[in-house]
């Protein structure tokens, strides 16, 4: 079974709350439909019921019906939403006015879902930036305890299995933070580490990625990952973590018996945590396009509830994925 079919099979057995601010959307539309359908999920659907009802009817899907959906401007739990924005965010200002302003707000009320405990997650982005998404997310669900900083893997997929674990590797950051410090590094590589525990199903060897391995090159860029592979392993003293390890170091085994020796993840490392945003970026396209890989995600992790963010030219079929993999990070797989 691949990747996404355990994923897929994964969720239909914690059928979790997945909620989705762009109930009009057509391709939300579209992915609901299908999750609905083949009982990925429960997904509940945001916006005008009318309007949604009309629209799923004008697309011939079947299976809204079933779906719950809220009417941000006729929310029976509106007033207590409120209640929770202002216990979490008057003492930075936010008044009665501006709270009652932003519950009406897709994105917000979606948070405050999760936040309140009547939704496990969130998929959206399919219409919103990502920071519209993220602001929300940041101000009231928050980032899980004893992390700092949000972040993206990506799955990378390779057809040569002899890389990572069966060909499956885990990228990290590759969307959100651009050069995380010390610290926001070792979290990234910890938080990336778990999530390759709980979606990929493999146990991580986290390499620490620099242009020096195991101080064959002096940098305060190199430092930073030396500095960072050291908090990561005080943090996770269970995770094989290991830097720092040039590229080739990290996953060629040959490669890594003459520049890091001994090295517990040098060779086989199935988890590569970049030192900045840029690198990352970078690494992950040239790899899908130069090496044929799929590259399934951004999957944001470090947020206290699961909430992922779509590119705004995703398919119905990366919705379905989104809202499964989401629902597998709330259920702690």
């Amino acid at each position: 079974m691949d990747f996404i079919s355990k994923i897929i099979e994964n969720a239909k057995r914690h059928q979790k709350h997945i909620v989705l601010p762009e109930g009009l959307e057509e391709r939300t539309l579209k992915a609901a439909d299908k999750v609905l359908a083949e009982k990925i999920a429960r997904p509940t659907l945001i916006g005008n019921p009318d309007a949604i009802l009309r629209k799923a009817a004008e697309l011939g899907l079947s299976h809204i019906g079933e779906a719950q959906i809220i009417d941000p401007e006729n929310n029976p739990k509106k007033e207590a939403y409120i209640e929770l924005m202002l216990k979490i965010r008057q003492s930075k200002g936010l008044t009665r006015e501006q709270a009652e302003k932003l519950i009406v707000n897709p994105l917000y009320l979606g948070t405050l879902m999760i936040k309140a405990g009547d939704a496990d997650g969130e998929v959206a982005g399919a219409m919103n930036a990502t920071g519209d998404v993220l602001r929300p997310a940041l101000q009231y669900v928050k980032t899980a305890p004893g992390v700092s900083v949000v972040s993206g893997v990506f799955f990378m997929l390779l057809p040569d299995k002899t890389y990572g674990h069966n060909g499956m590797m885990a990228f990290a950051d590759c969307a959100v933070t651009p050069n995380p410090d010390e610290k926001q590094l070792a979290e990234i590589a910890v938080t990336t580490g778990k999530t390759a525990r709980i979606l990929g199903e493999f146990e991580p060897k986290v390499a620490m990625l620099s242009f020096s391995s195991k101080g064959s090159a002096k940098h305060e860029m190199v430092d930073k990952v030396v500095n960072a592979t050291k908090l990561a392993q005080a943090m996770a003293p269970d995770m094989q973590i290991d830097g720092e390890l040039q590229a080739d170091a990290a996953i060629v085994p040959a490669v890594a018996k003459s520049k890091a020796p001994g090295s517990p993840v040098a060779g086989g490392a199935n988890v590569l945590v970049f030192p900045t945003l840029e690198v990352g970026n970078i690494a992950y396209k040239l790899v899908q396009r130069l090496a044929h890989a799929e590259a399934i995600g951004p999957v944001l992790q470090g947020m206290a509830a699961p909430i992922n963010d779509l590119s705004r030219g995703c398919s119905v079929e990366d919705i379905v994925d989104m809202i499964a993999i989401s629902a597998n990070q709330a259920a702690g797989l």
